[in-house]
């Protein structure tokens, strides 16, 4: 690959200075940060910032500058707190306008060794494929993850480590009336769901009336609207270590922190040209996901329905128990 054509980093920091070192270790570790430019957007405290909020942003701000993280590092602070959408729209959009394309890290991604191979190889080379919209790295742990194919195409977008163009992300739609208006009458409303297997509109509505404050809800609209598709990988190239309670939006979740965490970032991607349409097995993998979680083995399945249907007329049927000892064994 030649190097005079890497995409550039920008990467979002608040005030969590440990998470900001384990990432940006992580990202070091990459053979392509030493020939990469990064931009780091630093956020600023809001007005009533107590001492430790202030102190965190120091310390946050000071780890930026311990070493030469990549090739070119361009660190820009911010006096005052434009809060995390504001942030990441304004910085996404200065940069990819520049170069016409990024690849995207919050503070809280521990990227593979192998993520800015896979990013630029896949940047360069769907970059004149309009119906591709955005490169995406983290895969969740569940059952048939050997089914998978290296890489695939999905209607759908993970903000966990991603990639995009200027091209694409230029469409992004910010108006929320419209998107949950548009995304609820469209006929495969459902696939937006992964059918009923999760509430994405929920958010989006809930985005809308201001309980939750994100801008990723809409960029998956926005693809999704517009018939998009994005790659992802067979393994997942980072993972995520913010669900410890000090995110302004993933909060504590200790389930969320062991999936992660048994995440095994050891396994590279080989990128090479796959038909552009999305992949039936990719969609149902994360179907089952979403529905079942880490474990979506038919056993799991099976004892899913069984709960759900305890009060059916097929629940009366000896024939199910039978069936349900089995998987049990």
């Amino acid at each position: 690959m030649q190097t005079n054509n890497l995409a550039p980093i920008i990467f979002f920091v608040y005030k969590r200075p440990q998470h900001t070192k384990r990432a940006l270790e992580a990202l070091a570790e990459n053979d392509l940060a030493k020939e990469s430019t990064l931009y780091i957007y630093a956020d600023g405290p809001k007005k009533d910032a107590d001492k430790e909020t202030l102190n965190a942003i120091k310390l946050t701000r000071e780890i930026l500058k311990e070493k030469q993280w990549c090739k070119k590092v361009n660190i820009i602070e911010s006096s005052e707190n434009k809060g995390l959408t504001y942030s990441i729209k304004e910085g996404i959009s200065t940069i990819i306008n520049k170069y016409g394309k990024a690849i995207i890290i919050e503070d809280d991604i521990i990227t593979s060794p192998h993520y800015l191979q896979y990013m630029n190889d896949a940047l360069n080379l769907y970059q004149d494929e309009d119906k591709v919209m955005s490169i995406c790295a983290l895969v969740p742990k569940t059952s048939g993850a050997d089914k998978l194919p290296e890489t695939y195409f999905l209607r759908f977008m993970s903000c966990w480590g991603w990639a995009t163009w200027a091209r694409a992300w230029n469409q992004y739609i910010s108006d929320l009336d419209y998107l949950c208006e548009a995304v609820r009458k469209r006929s495969d409303f459902n696939h937006f769901n992964f059918d009923g297997s999760e509430d994405f509109y929920k958010l989006l509505e809930q985005t809308r009336n201001g309980s939750i404050d994100t801008w990723d809800l809409q960029w998956v609209a926005t693809i999704f609207l517009k018939n998009g598709l994005c790659l992802f990988p067979k393994y997942s190239l980072t993972k995520n270590i913010g669900f410890d309670g000090t995110g302004e939006h993933c909060g504590n979740n200790s389930i969320y922190t062991l999936q992660h965490n048994n995440i095994n970032l050891s396994k590279s991607v080989s990128v090479k040209r796959i038909k552009i349409k999305e992949n039936r097995i990719g969609y149902n993998y994360l179907k089952r996901y979403y529905k079942y979680g880490e474990d979506s083995s038919l056993k799991t399945r099976f004892t899913f329905s069984k709960n759900k249907l305890k009060k059916t007329r097929f629940f009366q049927n000896p024939l199910f128990y039978k069936i349900y000892d089995i998987l049990k064994k």
